[in-house]
């Protein structure tokens, strides 16, 4: 059959069949599908492809290859399409999407028409998704099938921080194979921070000298950097795979390990060293300093010939301004410049970046903080904070990524985003028009490292990043994620046979528990259908969890989850506490903030304390603010005894109250102080931990019992961030 007949017997099929609803085995699922009865065999296969696909031929044959199929040759693309054969062709008319593929598998054999090398790579994957041996079946025998499939965003992303920990290179290439694999376009290489510099120089030889290296708190010696060639080489690895890769070069702030290695581009001269802690730091490029600007240019231009991407990433969140506030250099740039304050001196240096950049040929991103103190003309935001700097960058008619915390961030753990919550993201903030929603180009996930080394990062990312894939892919408005749970659950042989060792879809066991005349009751929700669920209450002889129970008093329960009689998972530990809170209104509750809730109002007050996590759902948080609170009842109660916990991680800027009030009062108009506490915690005692305070007073009859705690105000001198709103999380708030 010539290929002129062939396009036409497709067009008139796709006039006359309605369009399949049914699932395809591939993840992400296509936008259009029809099958056929037939198959057909990929043993002797021949390959054809045009001369501008030579580049996706030979990655077919290397992925055929892996499942055992020959395909040593490749041929001129012949038309008419020869039998037994698998071609790929180019059509830049085809669609006016540049990554639209059609895939058709036809009895005889495969044709993988695309608009440009881009969509071909992606019907590449689409097929080999479809091979049985892909799912580990020893069966060459592929079901006839017609694909008509392009991408809803264009921008779809990863971000791997390879410097909290250093990533091998073929692991950054196996990354690549992955996230090809699924439809993702995009690496976000995170190549410089506080904890190391990963970018040889040639200009700069002591970024890596120097910089590259940290000693740890064992006195060890830890760090890695990667060489002009080798980023050359996952660079043109990347490309053959249809995958840009997007370096991130911090600045102005997280920038120590450069500061150690050429101090005098601080505020202060130093001396630095490459931090082994992780958190935001104080010393970051002085603005007022011309030779900053010089170094950062060169940098650049190293950077610049090494990628050929058309954006650069160049950072610009957590910059604390102590350092510019009390830096002459800094106070003067702003007099010279007629700048109000440092968040305007922040939006200099990144438009002075940008123009340089731009000057070059590419394009700036930054982080939702190169909003403060206004936007550079071009660049294009990635919110991470929430939806709302996506949404004011894309008012002002500035492209926008969205990658929130709430849903995108794979390095927390999955009391706080599971699959579901992945799967429920959507990219496009409300209130924003059509022609607005326009500027959001898609989404990413960040896989942090502070936390995870290398052997750890699959089991994170996956499954999660199935969902994104999904999600930025075919932008389904109506979603189904029962029917997506099960097709993540055959995707896993596929994993499996790609060396994926993946984690899991959620928590094994969450719980809902509701106080009520007097008694907890607790319900327990298995993470997966297939699990069961057990308990223990205070230690007792373990239990199967059949129904909800309920327990009078305080109570400490622990609760597991076993697959085919074999654990999985880890089990979870829930301490109620019954008091006398539990059954008060509150209300005058300060305004916590919107990403630590605690779950509501009630949080503080719901008889269960938030863990050594303060980002398991029970904490509530309060930046820069104070809490305070009141309990009312509907009748006098004796009270004598005030219980509260507060949570401390000071490189979170998370700090322990320094006082803590409590008032009483019988109408609700007069109030009186019942005493303070002093808690005299060291704001400088590291690691993450809450501390429990216990007030005791004299029995006292009230109607009205309210409570403050004061914040800790800012971050102290001596802190890495010195001058940031200091938080205040607080959980359990006991009344007896």
């Amino acid at each position: 059959m010539r290929l002129l007949s062939f396009l036409f017997l497709l067009t008139v099929l796709s006039s006359c069949t309605q369009k399949e609803k049914t699932l395809t085995r591939i993840l992400p699922e296509v936008q259009e599908v029809r099958h056929a009865p037939s198959y057909f065999n990929l043993e002797d296969v021949a390959l054809y492809a045009l001369p501008d696909a030579q580049s996706a031929a030979q990655l077919l044959a290397l992925e055929l290859q892996k499942l055992d199929y020959a395909t040593d040759t490749i041929l001129p693309f012949k038309d008419p399409i020869q039998s037994n054969s698998i071609n790929l062709h180019i059509d830049s008319t085809l669609h006016q999407n540049k990554a639209y593929y059609e895939l058709t598998v036809q009895r005889d054999f495969i044709f993988i028409n695309a608009v440009s090398y881009q969509g071909l790579v992606h019907g590449i994957y689409s097929l080999l998704q479809l091979i049985p041996r892909s799912s580990g079946i020893n069966d060459s025998k592929l079901a006839c099938i017609t694909v008509k499939d392009y991408p809803h965003f264009k921008w779809r992303g990863m971000l791997l921080d390879c410097c909290r920990h250093f990533m091998e290179v073929d692991f950054i290439k196996r990354y690549i194979d992955l996230l090809a694999y699924h439809k993702m376009n995009v690496l976000h290489w995170h190549l410089t921070e506080d904890q190391g510099w990963r970018i040889e120089s040639k200009k700069y030889p002591k970024l890596t000298e120097i910089g590259a290296w940290r000693t740890q708190k064992d006195g060890s010696t830890y760090g890695g950097f990667y060489t002009h060639a080798q980023i050359k080489e996952v660079v043109a690895y990347a490309k053959q795979r249809g995958v840009a890769v997007v370096p991130e070069i911090e600045l102005p702030g997280h920038s120590l390990a450069a500061l150690a290695a050429y101090p005098e581009l601080s505020c202060t001269g130093g001396p630095f060293e490459v931090t082994n802690d992780w958190g935001v730091f104080k010393d970051i490029y002085c603005a007022g300093n011309d030779s900053t600007f010089a170094f950062l240019e060169q940098v650049l231009d190293e950077v610049i010939d090494l990628f050929p991407s058309e954006y650069i990433h160049i950072g610009g969140d957590e910059s604390p301004k102590y350092r510019w506030d009390n830096c002459p250099k800094c106070q003067k740039r702003m007099t010279d410049e007629g700048l109000a304050n440092s968040h305007e001196l922040q939006s200099y240096f990144i438009q002075r970046i940008e123009n340089y950049v731009q000057s070059k040929g590419k394009k700036i991103i930054g982080w939702d903080e190169i909003l403060e103190g206004g936007l550079a003309q071009n660049a294009t935001v990635q919110s991470w904070r929430g939806f709302e700097g996506a949404a004011q960058a894309a008012k002002t008619g500035h492209d926008a990524i969205v990658s929130p915390t709430s849903h995108a961030y794979f390095d927390y753990g999955l009391e706080a985003i599971d699959l579901k919550k992945v799967y429920e993201f959507d990219p496009v903030p409300d209130g924003l028009t059509p022609q607005e929603a326009h500027y959001i180009i898609g989404g990413e996930c960040n896989m942090w490292t502070e936390r995870a080394p290398q052997s750890t990062i699959d089991s994170k990312v996956f499954p999660r990043l199935l969902a994104l894939s999904e999600i930025l892919w075919t932008y389904p408005k109506e979603r189904d994620y029962e029917a997506f749970y099960q097709k993540v659950q055959n995707h896993y042989k596929r994993l499996e046979q790609l060396g994926v060792d993946y984690g899991l879809e959620t928590v094994p066991v969450q719980y809902t528990t509701r106080y009520q005349n007097q008694q907890f009751k607790t319900t327990l929700i298995p993470g997966a259908k297939e699990l069961s669920l057990h308990y223990s209450v205070n230690g007792s002889e373990p239990l199967v969890y059949d129904s909800a129970f309920t327990l009078s008093g305080s109570n400490s329960i622990q609760a597991w989850a076993t697959k085919n009689q074999k654990p999985y998972g880890t089990a979870i530990e829930v301490d109620l506490y019954q008091h006398k809170g539990l059954d008060a209104s509150i209300t005058d509750l300060n305004e916590y903030a919107n990403a630590y809730t605690g779950g509501g109002d009630r949080a503080v007050v719901d008889g269960i304390r938030g863990s050594v996590n303060f980002r398991d759902g029970s904490w509530q948080g309060y930046s820069g603010k104070d809490f305070y609170a009141t309990l009312g009842f509907e009748s006098p109660q004796t009270i004598e005894r005030l219980v509260l916990s507060f949570f401390q991680y000071n490189l979170s800027w998370i700090f322990i109250p320094p006082k803590i009030t409590i008032y009483t009062s019988m109408d609700g108009e007069s109030y009186y102080n019942r005493g303070e506490l002093l808690t005299a915690v060291s704001p400088k005692k590291e690691g993450q931990f809450f501390e429990e305070f216990e007030m005791n007073f004299p029995k006292v009859e009230a109607r009205y019992v309210k409570i403050k705690a004061q914040n800790f105000g800012k971050c102290p001198p001596w802190h890495p961030a010195a001058g940031a709103p200091a938080w205040l999380f607080i959980d359990e708030l006991r009344l007896y």
